[in-house]
């Protein structure tokens, strides 16, 4: 059995089975819609169900709180047809002829940079390429049936090795065989590209990046991309840690601001006593230097509690909901 799902304002239209979640049906049929960690937590999918019901999954509650049921909205990646729908919600275009493809890749470089944070670099085949948009991630597909999700930290010009940052998680299975057991030219199985998250290059507003330690992997993507197209908009790049070893690239993003002009403010959570950069939160360390955002465009990368923060914080000082743009890194598959 399948229901028909209506899209508005657009009037496309998909057919959704019974247990298939609706984000999973609308890709499936080509139509591109905003997502990130696709397990409920980042609410970048949401959508508003104007006719028909639903059932709301595995939505996590601080993503999809009892007013936002209230009022109709819902969670596309955990959603799931109860009825026909018409669903209102924002469609993506830029991403339409970026393929989706599961490809065979060899771990041609690792690399450590910091006691927890462990730099893959992943070699595809000779024949192969992998059409992306900065930002965007790609999932580790692996042999017990789960998967792995990671932000791709190059951007798309410089695609001859995908990296990614792979940040050590305390009993986390796949981190764990990163730092103890992967080696130089072992073979992987990744799909891709996957998310929403990518720059918006129609927007003429001076762009805001915030990451929350190895977050600093698609906003890296994200600026070199930047760079390699000449965008002419500010950007200002605020990146916390916990300490010094937690800005496992700092001489890049310093690199940036010498000969680039992308402003670069370094937030320390627990810095050694001869710190004399900011501290504290990284978001609160964006709002003390805007306190207005309604001009800006945010992009935030982190952990869920940061990017929940940062997004009611910034939309409370003017920022508008739909410049808010997250990839929230839950440390599950995305």
């Amino acid at each position: 059995m399948a229901y028909q799902v209506t899209l508005q304002p657009s009037g496309h239209h998909f057919s959704v089975a019974v247990g298939t979640t609706l984000l999973e049906a609308a890709l499936d049929a080509g139509i591109n819609l905003p997502y990130g960690c696709k397990n409920g937590a980042c609410g970048a999918c949401k959508g508003k169900v104007l006719e028909g019901e639903v059932d709301h999954g595995s939505s996590q509650d601080h993503a999809l709180p009892v007013e936002d049921r209230a009022a109709g909205l819902a969670l596309l990646c955990c959603a799931k047809a109860r009825s026909d729908l018409s669903i209102e919600v924002r469609e993506i275009s830029a991403t339409q002829g970026a393929q989706i493809k599961t490809l065979p890749c060899r771990i041609q470089q690792l690399h450590l940079v910091a006691e927890d944070v462990m730099i893959v670099k992943l070699k595809l085949p000779t024949n192969e390429r992998l059409q992306f948009l900065a930002g965007q991630y790609i999932e580790f597909l692996l042999a017990d049936g789960k998967r792995r999700a990671f932000s791709l930290a190059n951007a798309p010009h410089a695609d001859e090795l995908l990296e990614l940052h792979v940040r050590r998680v305390p009993g986390g299975n796949f981190s764990e065989y990163v730092f103890t057991t992967m080696k130089e030219k072992d073979i992987m199985r990744i799909e891709g590209p996957l998310g929403s998250f990518f720059l918006r290059e129609e927007s003429d507003r001076p762009i805001i990046l915030v990451a929350g330690g190895t977050g600093f992997a698609p906003l890296k993507g994200l600026v070199e991309h930047a760079l390699h197209i000449d965008i002419q908009r500010p950007m200002k790049l605020y990146w916390g840690a916990r300490d010094r070893a937690g800005l496992y690239m700092n001489a890049l993003a310093e690199k940036w601001a010498a000969e680039n002009g992308i402003a670069y403010v370094p937030v320390l959570s627990e810095p050694d006593a001869d710190w004399s950069g900011r501290t504290g939160l990284v978001h609160q360390a964006v709002l003390a230097d805007h306190p207005d955002l309604s001009t800006y465009q945010t992009y935030v990368c982190g952990a869920p509690v940061m990017c929940e923060a940062a997004r009611d914080d910034f939309t409370a000082a003017g920022l508008p909901k739909d410049e808010f743009f997250a990839d929230v890194f839950s440390y599950a598959p995305k």
